[in-house]
């Protein structure tokens, strides 16, 4: 195993130290607790707190958004381990200003109990709190067991999409609704050309041959849906779409966002491969691409491999996708 590390058991707070010191401008542990990542000043009185919460080893994914136009806090826990509802409660109430906080993450099952536990506890204290579940991995269940689904890289439109409802001084019940349509239009899948390596484990978290990919792979490693040759980036590129397009259909005159995510060992160029047969074969059907993310934007350590997100936008989720944004791993500045 190669990695560039210290201790192990150091990892996870070594890498919050050292995002601390390169955005201490625009962020700060709250009380000092290095698995609690928070904006430095409070979001004004009344807006509606967005918070969420993860494993760390998926940077930009989670705390990466933290700030600006998105994200008032996020807990993380230990490499793909959900933090402590312990946790979850101090950065709920850090974030409410008075409105309630909207609780917004991925659907797995230890941050969903961990969730609902701070949320009831924050409630004996009149604190409102409401919960959205990103589900936008088509390939982890069907279409018939979406509500089961995984949450994956459509996570960050949410983010985006909820900040922005928030920031417009929109209320709880309506930051919710709107980030829940947001995340009815939102769909993911990925494929992993090689596995990543989890720092106390020291070993791959799954194998896969050199001539090999696995479609739908999740950012865990969880078992994809088809293992085949390794084939041409066009070829790859249709496989995942045809599967978004089957799942969300869309028809001449639609817009999109097209998200392009590395999982973390992938080239940009490699990224601008899969968004050009992506754009043509949608501009072939007359949808139109705005605002395209190519990126890493939720990844899986060191896993090789990429994700492609569409989110089908209406005139409502187009302005919110526009405001600007400006947190550590998210910068956007349109007007």
């Amino acid at each position: 195993m190669k990695k560039i590390m210290n201790d192990p058991n150091h990892f996870v707070p070594e890498v919050m130290e050292g995002i601390l010191m390169a955005y201490g401008d625009r962020i700060k542990f709250l009380d000092e607790d290095k698995k609690i990542l928070v904006r430095n000043a409070p979001a004004r009185k009344g807006k509606v707190g967005i918070v969420t919460a993860g494993g760390s080893g998926h940077l930009p994914v989670f705390l990466g958004y933290v700030g600006d136009g998105m994200l008032d806090g996020c807990a993380v826990g230990d490499v793909f381990a959900s933090p402590s509802a312990k946790k979850m409660e101090e950065m709920i109430r850090y974030a409410d200003q008075g409105s309630g906080v909207l609780c917004l993450y991925g659907n797995y099952g230890g941050d969903v109990m961990n969730f609902e536990m701070a949320c009831e506890n924050v409630m004996f204290d009149d604190m409102e709190t409401m919960q959205v579940l990103v589900k936008d991995d088509v390939a982890s269940r069907p279409i018939t067991e979406a509500e089961h689904r995984r949450g994956v890289a459509g996570m960050v439109y949410a983010f985006k999409i909820a900040g922005a409802a928030a920031d417009d001084m929109c209320s709880l019940k309506e930051v919710a609704e709107i980030t829940q349509e947001a995340l009815d239009r939102i769909r993911t899948m990925g494929f992993a050309l090689s596995p990543c390596i989890v720092p106390k484990a020291g070993k791959a978290t799954f194998e896969i041959g050199e001539d090999e990919l696995e479609l739908g792979m999740g950012i865990h490693g969880e078992p994809g849906i088809e293992v085949c040759g390794m084939m041409e980036a066009d070829r790859i590129a249709d496989k995942v779409l045809d599967k978004i397009l089957e799942d969300m259909p869309l028809v001449d005159g639609d817009e999109v966002s097209v998200m392009i995510n590395g999982l973390g060992a992938t080239p940009l160029e490699e990224l601008f491969l899969l968004y050009r047969r992506v754009y043509r074969r949608l501009s072939k059907r007359g949808i139109s691409v705005y605002m395209p993310h190519i990126g890493e934007f939720a990844t899986s350590m060191e896993m090789a491999g990429a994700s492609i997100t569409i989110f089908k936008l209406n005139e409502r989720l187009r302005k919110y996708l526009r405001v600007p944004a400006n947190t550590p791993f998210y910068t956007n500045l349109n007007k």
